[in-house]
């Protein structure tokens, strides 16, 4: 078995390094831009007086650097050539996560709102898989240069994890359809053009089948953006949505009637198995920073790194994140190979562990830098604060578990 970084993934990294230090970092330090990664980050970039939301500057900054890494390349690494990407299999989109996170905080990689100079575009599998012609031709390039910017709108106030509990409703009138309900932490509305809306169409609650998804406008009649979350990580873009009577032509339905959730998951595997590559190599960094202030930082007499209550706990987060490192990249090559539900437990093994692994990562940094660490001169609070997150997102850490228990138990359902 071969555990080497595949020799095109390596160049590739090389490449993304240099385009760094030549593009990424004289425009992060431009016009005091560096403003949105220093003490100041989360005020800079938060319009407080405006519900919270990204503020435009910080918003302008992104846009442009997903322009210079469109035109040199590497913005759409990760999907179908025919969408002008590179075919970029898993295991590499694994390696390449892992890397640039491992980075430490930067507008190369600020994983706060997924931004990155090498995107996840994790709804593209939704949109090759059950969109029409015309919906791709509508919404997919228009994605990566941001004139279509679609939302995500599945968790509701009284439903999050039970998504087949949906209380949102759309209902045939004529050849439209017709929706009611609410929507909570839908993310991605302080610019977004259109909202995907799951809806129950037909079926009980408590059933998979049955849920609808549409492609709804922001701006339809009785689309209402009531006010946004303000959360551990700022700014915000989770907003609480209500529709009332939203009517939608047929066309507005990505995929078949009734098969809604299938589609949402679709491209969670995905989507987990690199968010897990990015706690690793956020991990790294705040251990990586940790060794290096203990052997610099000198208490009564000594190297805080001489130690044992020092060193031992960075050693077991080293070995751990040695463990979750291999876990992930093994995993996402067999996603390479297999349907991603022949794998789903080791995605969830991935995904729990390695976002467990940062948190506790980023709080012995603080620990180990002592008061500096607890500041926000010092990046650790901004690397717990995103990541603590993903412990609740995209599925939360005891769903993952539910997952492989249910594999090791025999009570999941089979693939069809």
């Amino acid at each position: 078995m071969d555990f080497d970084i595949p020799q095109d993934v390596q160049t590739l990294l090389k490449d993304l390094d240099d385009f760094i230090e030549a593009e990424i970092k004289p425009l992060e330090r431009r016009d005091d831009n560096i403003r949105f990664f220093d003490h100041r980050r989360e005020y800079e970039r938060t319009d407080f007086a405006n519900g919270g939301v990204p503020r435009k500057e910080w918003d302008d900054l992104l846009a442009e650097m997903r322009r210079r890494a469109d035109k040199a390349g590497f913005l759409r690494y990760g999907i179908p050539s025919k969408y002008g990407g590179r075919d970029g299999s898993n295991l590499a989109m694994a390696i390449i996560r892992e890397h640039l996170a491992a980075k430490g905080l930067g507008l190369h990689n600020d994983l706060q709102n997924e931004s990155s100079i090498v995107g996840n575009f994790p709804t593209i599998k939704m949109w090759e898989r059950y969109g029409s012609e015309e919906q791709k031709k509508e919404f997919l390039e228009g994605m990566f240069t941001g004139k279509t910017r679609v939302a995500f709108g599945l968790t509701e106030p009284n439903h999050g994890s039970d998504a087949s509990w949906l209380e949102t409703k759309a209902v045939r009138d004529g050849d439209d359809w017709v929706i009611n309900g609410q929507k909570r932490f839908n993310s991605g509305m302080h610019s977004a053009t259109h909202d995907m809306i799951f809806a129950r169409t037909s079926g009980d609650d408590g059933r998979a089948e049955g849920v609808s998804c549409f492609i709804v406008p922001t701006n339809a009649a009785g689309f209402s953006v009531d006010f946004m979350w303000w959360t551990f990580n700022m700014p915000t873009d989770h907003a609480e949505v209500t529709l009332t009577d939203v009517r939608v032509p047929p066309d507005a339905m990505l995929g078949r009637e009734g098969d809604g959730l299938a589609l949402a998951n679709t491209f969670t595997h995905e989507n987990r198995i690199r968010q897990a590559a990015s706690g690793v190599g956020a991990a790294q960094y705040c251990i990586d920073q940790s060794v290096k202030y203990a052997r610099e930082r000198v208490t009564f007499g000594q190297p805080l790194a001489s130690r044992q209550a020092i060193q031992w706990p960075l050693v077991e987060l080293h070995t751990e994140c040695e463990m979750v490192r291999q876990l992930v990249r093994k995993t996402a090559w067999e996603l390479d190979l297999k349907h991603h539900m022949e794998i789903s437990d080791k995605v969830a093994m991935c995904n729990y562990r390695a976002n467990r692994l940062v948190c506790d990562a980023a709080d012995q940094a603080i620990q180990v830098h002592g008061g500096i660490g607890y500041t926000r001169h010092m990046p650790f609070e901004h690397i717990y604060r995103h990541h603590r997150r993903y412990r609740i997102t995209e599925g939360s850490e005891e769903i993952q578990i539910r997952r492989i228990a249910q594999v090791m138990f025999g009570f999941g359902r089979p693939r069809e």
